[in-house]
């Protein structure tokens, strides 16, 4: 599956964002979705994963009440709203294709099999 994240932006502190990515192929439904980012310097860090069925979702302890993922599998679509951003979300975010993470598995990149590009988002105090 070929992913395709788009949405990233400038921001100011406590404005939102609503990243999206696009997947490719008529098997986005048997995939578990997550979201990662990477600051400069820094490695890749969980921010949010979805359940193929978009009934489980898992978040790191940074976004929970601030960021909520969801999908949309007639469109082969991930999501993901971010309210209330601050300086410390500035990065590029990722997301990523699991076929069988579950539970806190689903929090290790080294779970996915596919990533999409990445799109920059920078908030600014």
């Amino acid at each position: 599956v070929q992913l395709q994240a788009s949405g990233g932006g400038l921001v100011q502190a406590g404005g939102y964002l609503r990243l999206s990515c696009a997947a490719s192929g008529r098997t986005f439904s048997r995939y578990n979705m997550g979201w990662f980012h990477q600051a400069p310097g820094e490695e890749r860090e969980f921010v949010a994963a979805i359940h193929r069925s978009g009934g489980v979702t898992y978040y790191a302890d940074s976004v929970k009440g601030r960021f909520t993922i969801s999908r949309d599998n007639a469109k082969n679509t991930v999501y993901l709203q971010m309210n209330s951003l601050n300086p410390e979300d500035t990065a590029v975010y990722y997301c990523a294709a699991s076929q069988g993470c579950s539970g806190y598995g689903c929090y290790g990149a080294y779970n996915y099999n596919y990533w999409g590009q990445g799109t920059q988002v920078t908030v600014s105090s």
